[in-house]
């Protein structure tokens, strides 16, 4: 087969989408060696990891870069939403079997048949805790995925539900293919450097991974914890800033510290000394550091909410993220509870293995090939015409 695949959203470190592009495409080099890749990234001010360009152009593929800012690619593509535009901006080149859009822009790509990953439908489920830009962004996006993608590829089956009650999408065109979740293992002498660079190494602390947004719901965490009266115990917040008031937030206590965005040497070893992670997320799709942190070795206590209590499984103590009290009692339980915490270590890390991504891979390959003939109206509406390859 020859596939494209949409990688842009491999530049913005620090976000679960980053992660997950760059987990996929490190996942396509490693495993692939049949099929022909052809991947497009676009941005104006931001750069693609040279060692990356270099690895995807010495195993044969095609790589199509474009300058672009991501609101005009974004206009192009889901305001537009022209076959003349779409091919002269990606110029997929021969035949293409099947191309994989991004999370932020939807081509009307002409006899090119289209899969989409959709990690989560919070622009519906929770519109006021997403950015106005992006929420309309995805609304646009989605309505063409709607019509035009023939297979869709779903982070959990919470998001599934989702896909089906909120936009009528056809079950048998929805595929729930969990992302991998990688973790590397940090030397003594790197966790002992992180720790003494952010002045951790004789204090106890709890951590919480997540972009200072509404929807991560940090605020109602940094009134559960203060309700703890601890000054012996810290909370560490990691994440990139984002919008919204939570993107002011200095300190609300002097044991509150937020580090910002950190590399992922700094954030493993982050992982492995608290004391526990806790993640109070209202919606998520998937939610990549419930899965580091109990790879990494730590206890975990999180939402009840969306795909995440599907995602934890048995393996974390959950709360409800829209009650602070609830959220206070799941802290302080885990504090003083040791025993506890040793069991959630166990189930969590047991829990972690599930979550690979060559298994993500090879779900998607299977897909691909599977995939029975479908007919399309000249509108480009989706019609069906044979079963699912699930």
């Amino acid at each position: 087969m020859k596939i494209g695949i949409d990688i842009s959203q491999i530049v913005y470190e620090g976000t679960g989408v980053a992660r997950f592009t760059s987990g996929l495409v490190d996942s396509i080099l490693v495993n692939d060696k049949k099929n022909e890749w052809v991947f497009f990234f676009s941005s104006l001010r931001r750069n693609l990891d040279r060692s990356l360009e270099q690895k995807i152009l010495s195993q044969g593929h095609k790589l199509i870069k474009r300058k672009l800012p991501a609101t005009l690619l974004s206009f192009l593509t889901n305001d537009i939403h022209n076959f003349f535009l779409s091919s002269k901006i990606y110029n997929l080149g021969s035949r293409i079997d099947f191309f994989i859009t991004s999370d932020w822009s939807e081509p009307l790509l002409s006899g090119v048949k289209k899969a989409t990953v959709v990690h989560d439908l919070t622009c519906f489920r929770y519109p006021d805790t997403v950015d106005q830009k992006i929420r309309k962004t995805q609304e646009k996006r989605l309505q063409h995925v709607k019509k035009e993608s023939q297979i869709i590829f779903a982070d959990s089956n919470a998001t599934k539900k989702d896909l089906v009650e909120l936009l009528n999408i056809q079950e048998d065109r929805i595929v729930v293919n969990y992302p991998g979740v990688e973790v590397t293992k940090q030397s003594k002498n790197q966790i002992n450097k992180t720790l003494k660079k952010y002045n951790l190494e004789e204090k106890k602390f709890i951590l919480t991974v997540g972009k200072l947004e509404p929807r991560k719901n940090l605020s109602r965490l940094f009134e559960a914890f203060k309700q703890l009266n601890n000054n012996t115990l810290q909370l560490i917040e990691v994440g990139p800033k984002g919008w919204g008031k939570s993107s002011n937030i200095k300190h609300l206590t002097s044991n509150i510290n937020f580090l910002g965005f950190v590399p992922d040497d700094e954030l493993y070893s982050l992982y492995t000394s608290c004391l526990f992670f806790v993640f109070p997320s209202i919606w998520e799709g998937f939610g990549y550091p419930i899965i580091e942190a109990m790879r990494s070795g730590a206890p975990v206590t999180c939402s009840n909410s969306s795909s995440i209590r599907e995602i934890a499984g048995d393996a974390a103590l959950f709360f409800d993220p829209l009650n602070i009290e609830n959220m206070y009692q799941s802290i302080n339980r885990l504090i003083q509870d040791e025993n506890l915490r040793k069991q959630l270590i166990k189930k969590g890390i047991q829990r972690s293995k599930i979550f690979t991504w060559k298994k993500y891979y090879e779900s998607i390959i299977y897909a691909l090939m599977s995939f029975p003939r479908k007919r399309e109206s000249r509108e480009g509406n989706y019609m069906d015409s044979g079963s699912s390859p699930e």
